[in-house]
């Protein structure tokens, strides 16, 4: 039975159960309020969750308690939000919501950079908290129950079912919403995306503004992929946005 958490205490589980059983929320934050608030409300919808109240601890129980999703406050003890974020996505496609202080406006940019799914600022009402949840869940979900897709080009291949990009026939390492980026724009070759369009395409709703997250996750993609012996490519068109370009 994993410590501090919400589901029903002094049964225990086998890993079988866990399976078929309510989802499971991994609570991050240093602040004991946050977990209790936001544990009545998780299991009052049927939710099932587990406490980290470092930055250790919670890369530790993102392996061992193997989350449906991941709460993750950016200022904990011992190691910070954005790095546990950093190790999660290294291995992981585990969806996150990044808690961040009203005004830390780099904070939620550096975590839409890493591969965060969503950002909330707080204070915040635990409703909203529980909302986003479900709303993570569902497009994660959605996105796992697709037929594969994907993408070819001369030396590019993007598989967006399996969070795959190969150049080359080499697999390179790109974050997930590296990928999502990526096939967004190779998925319609010439078409220009505004940078409003793609936060709200990739992310799922509107950033308030968030676009420079935009700009590095294009810059990063870019440090990837090749700039020279191929028809293909990021262009950037000035005072709008970004479009992918393939020759004949």
């Amino acid at each position: 039975v994993y410590k501090r958490q919400g589901s029903r205490r002094g049964k225990k589980k086998t890993r079988g159960e866990f399976m078929a059983g309510p989802q499971r929320i991994l609570i991050c934050d240093d602040q004991p309020m946050i977990h209790e608030t936001l544990g009545v409300y998780l299991k009052n919808e049927g939710f099932e969750y587990c406490s980290a109240m470092d930055g250790q601890e919670a890369t530790d129980l993102a392996k061992s308690y193997k989350p449906d999703l991941i709460i993750l406050d950016i200022m904990m003890p011992k190691k910070s939000g954005v790095d546990v974020c950093r190790e999660i996505r290294a291995t992981s496609r585990t969806p996150i919501i990044m808690l961040t202080a009203k005004g830390e406006e780099i904070d939620r940019i550096l975590g839409l950079e890493l591969g965060a799914d969503d950002y909330i600022v707080k204070p915040f009402s635990a409703r909203e908290v529980v909302a986003r949840v479900k709303a993570v869940l569902r497009r994660f979900s959605a996105a796992k129950e697709e037929p594969e897709k994907v993408l070819r080009f001369p030396g590019l291949e993007i598989n967006i079912s399996n969070y795959d990009v190969r150049i080359q026939g080499e697999p390179v390492q790109f974050t997930p919403k590296e990928v999502e980026i990526l096939y967004l724009l190779a998925s319609k070759p010439g078409r220009v995306f505004d940078r409003e369009q793609m936060l709200s395409q990739v992310w799922g709703y509107d950033f308030f503004g968030d676009t420079r997250a935009v700009d590095t996750q294009i810059k990063r993609i870019r440090q990837k992929l090749p700039q020279e012996g191929v028809n293909w490519g990021i262009r950037t068109v000035y005072g709008v946005g970004y479009k992918f370009e393939c020759g004949e």
